[in-house]
């Protein structure tokens, strides 16, 4: 088990300059120039010429990358053109509410998406099957701006009981999390609900009933404990796409986590912010992923067995 994490742990060096690599050249090659973003419109040439210098713009391609990666190794994205706060800052700063976001998100779709597809495997081909993958669907199939914008004018505009935009209380918290949690939610309903039937199916389960033994421990000892197997690894996963799937939202509410400040930071053409910050959700995804493996792991007796062996 140590040697495969430190292997995957050896595996994040060459992902993380991939997507360093990859940043580094969008924003590069995308329109626009820091310099005349900070002094603006009336700047003049000597002015701009001085600031490029003073940033390190004037440096090659190469040099710049390089200059930012040895940084980056020790920790250090730079200091914000906009603000020249350190990046690394600004990022744990803003992480909070990201994360927050982030796990009420998951926790409502773990609550709705277990039960839905639970129910919808025990009454297959029936109404409560059809509604249960109605509402996944219709989760599914909901672009997240689309659902906020209607959530927002419905219980911020025409019912005036939520908060449209903000960060502090629990109920700014409200429409973002079923926002970002909703498509996850339909994702975990399907994968519960194939899983279900998978798992009932088998011949062990239909031994345990020939043995007389009731439902409800069929149904928790023998279906749900391998029901979750799956399900948790989809989750692990989805959680991680969350954490980067946080932008649209909190744009979109105006909550002050990473993916605004991404955002903002493009806007301004704020480089070592948009590539401190994607790298830091590169990080937080690899991290996740490993985590998933290990949970995994250890609800599944044989994956365990293999790591060990490897």
């Amino acid at each position: 088990m140590l040697r495969y994490i430190s292997r995957r742990i050896l595996f994040l060096i060459p992902v993380l300059i991939g997507v360093s690599l990859l940043i580094f050249s969008i924003i590069h090659l995308a329109p626009g120039d820091p310099a005349e973003t900070m002094l603006g419109p009336s700047a003049t040439a000597q002015d701009l010429e001085e600031l490029r210098a003073q940033l390190g713009l004037n440096e090659p391609l190469t040099v710049q990358y390089l200059s930012f990666m040895a940084r980056a190794v020790r920790g250090d994205f730079g200091r914000s053109i906009r603000t020249n706060n350190p990046v690394l800052e600004e990022i744990v700063d803003r992480f909070k509410p990201t994360l927050e976001l982030a796990s009420w998100s998951m926790l409502l779709a773990v609550a709705m998406g277990i039960p839905l597809g639970i129910a919808a495997a025990l009454r297959q081909n029936t109404w409560i099957d059809t509604l249960c993958n109605f509402v996944a669907l219709l989760g599914f199939s909901l672009p997240g701006f689309w659902l906020g914008l209607m959530l927002m004018l419905t219980f911020s505009i025409m019912l005036p009981v939520l908060p449209s935009s903000g960060y502090g209380s629990w109920k700014q918290l409200i429409m973002p999390t079923i926002v970002l949690g909703t498509n996850t939610m339909a994702v975990i309903a399907r994968m519960t609900r194939s899983s279900m039937l998978e798992v009932i199916r088998q011949d062990y389960v239909r031994t345990a009933k020939a043995k007389g033994l009731a439902w409800r421990l069929i149904l928790s000892r023998h279906i749900l404990s391998n029901v979750l197997i799956p399900v948790v690894t989809v989750a692990g996963l989805y959680f991680g796409n969350m954490l980067g799937g946080v932008v649209i939202t909190e744009t979109i509410f105006s909550i002050p986590g990473v993916g605004r400040l991404i955002i903002d930071a493009i806007r301004f053409h704020d480089y070592p912010v948009v590539q401190g910050g994607v790298l830091f959700f590169a990080f937080c995804l690899s991290l996740v992923n490993l985590g998933v493996d290990l949970i995994y792991a250890l609800l599944d007796p044989r994956i365990k067995a293999q790591y060990r062996a490897g």
